[in-house]
């Protein structure tokens, strides 16, 4: 997950932006330099600016939580990968703090939604995280990110008709998300098999089913600009 914090408004760059509406014969409308995913857009609200310095501060905290719980997959030694899974649990527990303090501030930023729920999923509150997902897209419907995350915890609850759902509705709106699910759901079968103990018929289906949509999406990939461009090449 790449995390994206909110860099301020310059007054050169909102001279920019209307100097570039005006030539264009419409209104100014406030921007953000380098504007990216995952990065609410400010408008000068104080409630606003408040909840963004929260979602800045919880997006650091995540990034530290990520980067431990990568060194405890990684680590080979117990005592080691005890530790840095533990450092991974405070770290998503501090920034959930700091994402709840942001929707409660102002509770119309779909970033900070999203991250609630990221946090939260993270920490095995699935139901949670769900809800605030759920919030982060009826303000912003469509939201990829949200989208593949949602499915990232329909999956943690076994819920996997939602989960197949969520690829679908990816799949006809942003490749890229969808594969992140699909992996996401490799992963899961992976683990499943890993614990069961035995035969499966229900992870073994959906093994089947997660293999066939690759087959799809594989054999499609050309009708996508981004396929067509890679198949010229």
């Amino acid at each position: 997950m790449v995390h994206k914090t909110l860099k301020p408004l310059l007054a050169g760059v909102l001279a920019g932006a209307a100097s570039a509406a005006v030539a264009s014969g419409g209104g100014m409308r406030p921007m953000m330099p380098q504007q990216m995913p995952q990065q609410p857009a400010m408008h000068g609200d104080p409630a606003e600016q408040k909840a963004v310095g929260y979602y800045n501060q919880g997006v650091k905290l995540t990034r530290k939580a990520d980067d431990a719980g990568k060194s405890a997959e990684g680590s080979a030694d117990p005592g080691k990968k005890a530790k840095a899974a533990r450092e991974a649990q405070d770290r998503y527990t501090e920034a959930r703090k700091q994402f709840e303090q942001a929707v409660q501030t102002d509770p119309k930023i779909p970033e900070a939604w999203n991250y609630l729920g990221y946090t939260n999923r993270k920490l095995g509150s699935y139901d949670q995280a769900i809800a605030a997902y759920e919030k982060a897209l009826a303000l912003k419907p469509g939201y990829p990110d949200a989208l593949e995350y949602r499915g990232e915890a329909y999956l943690g609850m076994n819920h996997l008709p939602d989960a197949k759902q969520a690829y679908l509705d990816l799949y006809a709106t942003n490749r890229e998300q969808a594969q992140k699910l699909l992996n996401a759901m490799h992963a899961w079968v992976t683990a499943q098999r890993a614990t069961s103990g035995g035969p499966s018929p229900g992870i073994d289906d959906f093994d089947k089913w997660i293999q066939e949509r690759e087959q799809i999406a594989h054999a499609t990939a050309a009708l996508t600009r981004a396929g067509t461009a890679a198949a010229w090449r």
